[in-house]
């Protein structure tokens, strides 16, 4: 008896692996109706008694409704199925995706074949099923909503014929664009072009559209910038009924609103700016107390009395969400008249501003606090050189305010790092640029005292402004709406493996808890200082970190070590900061508590369009370093290899932060092999090893402006 119990149930699981091999078959044309025998053919399953497991597999397919009977012998998938899901899918290079679903844990995986019509960062319907006992897979079922429709890509008109296809980036679309004849939109073979994409048949292998746009020549500066513009969607110009909207905005300082604020413009006031920058949205106020104390104003545009909700000012700005920084160019999130003139606090000019003003005693503690609408008049605009200048020479004007400033702001950093907070300061590359924008050189930004007195006073601003809205007098949560800025702890899983990994290097990590692990990360970023490995351990805490997003959960900030914190200090360039500041301000006139649904979606969308921001600055960033090693073809220098994959590793030339490959199969001495443990590559013969971290010499034998990817190869 138990034996036959046991026949059945291996059958009944080769029913359930057919029953997967039959929707897998059926989801590539879901809109087809089916008969047994091209299910039977479809599956390779052609023998009568695979015949008639496949006709008993239909049944129980039936039976669970994942699929219909149209009329007798006939099956169709089932649309309305159980096992659906709707997630956003998301593409790696070798053309298979993801899909995240809101309600699980972990992503779904889809192999290629199954993707169907989907395209990157789609809103999809999937169904779901576990094949062969691994996670869960899927296929997608139908695109339920377009993330974009329009890309970036080179024409290649087919010779002898009247079309042509629009080959794109394959990270946002894994097909090439058919173009008909009549739809070239006046651009000829090899131009760079904005394709619209029209239509996409079931069953059709590519979609149909037409060019929008043509963008130049592949390769050339304009084209390229243009097309990383294009690429995320980022407007270079403002419509003109929102520049005009900005033109007619009454820029004087009246008295009649000055009497609403405290006027501060008696008070010592400066800006410290990097030596480039045209939008000065945050500036500081000093003076000495009688009782000995320090008044400290942080000052910040007051973006939100000039631009307001349901305006088309307002809805430009929320759309853009963020400023965009390319190498060569900045694209606002409001127009110059507002970012650059009216809100920017200009010296010698008086503004409005929203500023968070704090009494502290010489050893920087707050003794009292206020935030409000304020009038200010900026003595001086300070660059960051300038200010330095200033802590290290002990001379020129303002060095006695500057040093105050710069000692309270010391012992501020001290603190927050004793609590908890993680001090990466990763150098950024910057260039020096002609007047053609052709990069002539590279340097790194690096963060100074002048650059940590900033830091400090913003990030005071940003901890306070969002306790005060947070938090009751006595100190519980007031359960108010407010938009914070938040950063998960590390991902367990993470921490392990870096703790593992930097073992072997004879670095010791302590895991116990979020304060240990903190001290921890510390530790091991000033012991790597210097070090052969400090670029790979740096790359690979950074990695082990959550990505800070806008939420209005208040769930801390782990890399500040802070339990509420917002922004608030950059309402010209970041939306976050304008709806902080319109929520402060509802909440100081007596407000209560706003939809938390609307903060929430708003929250949602600014996080995205940063992450988009900062994919551009990368592209451009990669385009630059591209550009400066073209004229470098042959030379040879020596590099520290920055990441290992399956078919490769990167190098990174340390004096100008440029990156390039080096595929496995160009390493001809023998053949390797990836250790995704310890992050290298091994040679099967000679046990050579390319590790993370590693110091190697490399020549630079290829650049690729379209692609904005380096070539290099191992010089031994």
């Amino acid at each position: 008896m138990k034996k036959r119990k046991y026949i059945s149930q291996k059958n009944d699981h080769k029913l359930m692996e057919i029953g997967r091999l039959i929707l897998r078959f059926m989801n590539e044309n879901m809109s087809k109706i089916y008969n047994y025998k091209q299910i039977s053919d479809g599956i390779d399953y052609k023998n009568p008694r695979q015949r008639e497991l496949v006709i008993q597999a239909l049944h129980k397919l039936q039976a669970s409704e994942k699929i219909k009977e149209t009329e007798k012998g006939k099956y169709i998938i089932n649309l309305n199925i159980a096992g659906t899901l709707t997630g956003t899918i998301d593409f790696n290079q070798s053309g298979n995706a993801y899909v995240k679903v809101e309600s699980l844990e972990d992503d779904v995986f889809i192999h290629s074949k199954n993707v169907k019509d989907a395209l990157q960062g789609d809103k999809v319907l999937i169904v779901t099923y576990t094949y062969k006992g691994k996670k869960l897979e899927g296929s997608v079922l139908e695109v339920l909503e377009r993330t974009r429709t329009e890309f970036v890509g080179t024409l290649q008109v087919v010779t002898h014929k009247d079309f042509g296809f629009v080959v794109c980036d394959k990270k946002s679309i894994n097909t090439d664009i058919f173009i008909p004849r009549g739809k070239f939109g006046g651009a000829n073979d090899g131009d760079k072009v904005v394709v619209k994409m029209t239509e996409w048949r079931p069953g059709d292998k590519n979609p149909e559209g037409e060019i929008i746009k043509v963008l130049g020549a592949p390769g050339e500066h304009e084209t390229e910038i243009h097309s990383i513009l294009a690429e995320y969607g980022l407007p270079y110009q403002f419509p003109e009924e929102v520049e005009a909207d900005a033109d007619k905005i009454d820029r004087r300082i009246t008295e009649e609103e000055v009497a609403k604020r405290w006027d501060m413009r008696g008070i010592t006031t400066f800006t410290i700016d990097p030596k480039d920058a045209k939008d000065f949205d945050d500036a500081l106020s000093i003076r000495k107390l009688d009782n000995g104390n320090w008044e400290i104003g942080v000052h910040i545009a007051d973006v939100s009395h000039y631009v307001i909700p349901g305006t088309i000012l307002d809805d430009e700005a929320y759309e853009r969400a963020t400023s965009v920084y390319l190498v060569d160019r900045v694209v606002p999130m409001l127009p110059e008249v507002l970012s650059n003139d009216v809100c920017s606090l200009r010296p010698n000019e008086d503004k409005y501003t929203f500023s968070a003003v704090f009494e502290l005693n010489d050893n920087a503690e707050i003794k009292k606090q206020w935030f409000g609408r304020t009038v200010i008049h900026s003595d001086r605009r300070f660059t960051y050189e300038e200010a330095q200048e200033r802590i290290e020479n002990k001379e020129g004007d303002y060095t006695e305010e500057i040093l105050v400033l710069d000692n309270l702001a010391k012992i501020m950093r001290a603190e927050r790092i004793r609590q908890g907070a993680i001090t990466f300061d990763r150098s950024e590359v910057r260039f020096n640029l002609d007047e053609n924008n052709q990069p002539i050189g590279v340097y790194f930004k690096v963060s100074k005292d002048s650059n940590h007195l900033i830091e400090e006073f913003m990030l005071l601003a940003n901890k306070k402004v969002s306790e005060f809205v947070s938090l009751t007098k006595n100190g519980s949560p007031s359960q108010n709406t407010f938009i914070y800025r938040v950063h998960d702890d590390p991902d367990p899983a993470k921490l392990e493996a870096l703790r593992d990994f930097v073992s072997t290097f004879g670095y010791k990590m302590d895991l116990a808890n979020t304060k240990k692990v903190a001290e921890s990360l510390n530790r091991l970023l000033s012991d790597v200082k210097g070090k052969g490995e400090e670029n790979m351990v740096e790359t690979l805490a950074m990695r082990s970190m959550s990505k800070a997003v806008y939420s209005t959960e208040p769930i801390g900030h782990y890399g500040l070590g802070f339990d509420y914190y917002s922004h608030f200090t950059s309402p010209i360039r970041r939306y976050p900061d304008l709806i902080a500041h319109r929520l402060l301000q509802h909440y100081l006139d007596g407000g209560k508590s706003t939809s938390r649904e609307e903060v929430e979606e708003k929250a949602k969308y600014c996080s995205s369009r940063e992450r988009l921001a900062a994919d551009a600055e990368r592209d451009s960033i990669k385009f630059m370093q591209v550009k400066f090693m073209e004229k470098h073809l042959g030379e040879t220098f020596g590099g520290v290899i920055s990441g290992v994959a399956e078919f490769g590793f990167w190098v990174e030339i340390p004096e100008n932060g440029a990156e390039g490959l080096i595929k496995l199969r160009d390493l001809v001495d023998d053949s390797y092999t990836y250790d995704k443990s310890t992050h290298a590559v091994y040679g099967s013969r000679t046990g050579k090893r390319y590790q993370l971290g590693d110091q190697v010499q490399i020549k630079v034998v290829k650049a690729n402006l379209i692609q904005k990817q380096l070539d290099f190869k191992i010089v031994d």
